[in-house]
């Protein structure tokens, strides 16, 4: 099984999430948080401020720490020959203070966008998206939300 310590930015201003466009290695679109993997070393406050700016340009600043959410990917669900993943996220509500939205240069974000939350629902996105609007919308006292069930327009 492969493993990965990730941290992402739930940024939520004026009744829109802040979303970037995903083209990973199959190909694929899909929509997700900004953030991604927490280098060795790196303490995760610090890579989801990393991470806002290198995939959307934008700077930030961490408000609160909304949770945190782990789960394990089935190998049959991944590229072919991948094993099975698990992923940690730790999920931050980060308040977004300048810079202009753009692609991520030579990373895998094409475009970053603020949109409505009602129109979330209508997008193929990563269940990271939907984990992070359950957080900021229920601060849980634990920082757990549910699982998301993935299929349709929800993806790993």
């Amino acid at each position: 099984m492969s493993f990965r310590l990730a941290a992402y930015a739930v940024c939520i201003e004026d009744g829109r999430v802040l979303l970037a466009h995903y083209s990973g290695r199959s190909g694929e679109l899909q929509w997700t948080l900004p953030g991604g993997k927490v280098e060795h070393g790196e303490d995760p406050f610090d890579a989801v401020i990393r991470e806002v700016a290198e995939e959307t340009g934008c700077d930030g600043v961490v408000e609160r720490l909304l949770g945190v959410d782990s789960r394990v990917i089935p190998a049959d669900d991944r590229l072919p020959g991948l094993p099975e993943h698990q992923n940690v996220g730790v999920f931050y509500q980060v308040r977004i203070t300048g810079g202009r939205l753009r692609p991520e240069p030579g990373g895998d974000i094409v475009e970053s966008v603020w949109t409505p939350i009602p129109g979330v629902t209508h997008l193929r996105r990563s269940s990271l998206v939907d984990v992070g609007l359950a957080l900021a919308r229920s601060l849980p006292a634990t920082g757990h939300v549910a699982p998301v069930p993935v299929g349709g327009l929800i993806q790993h």
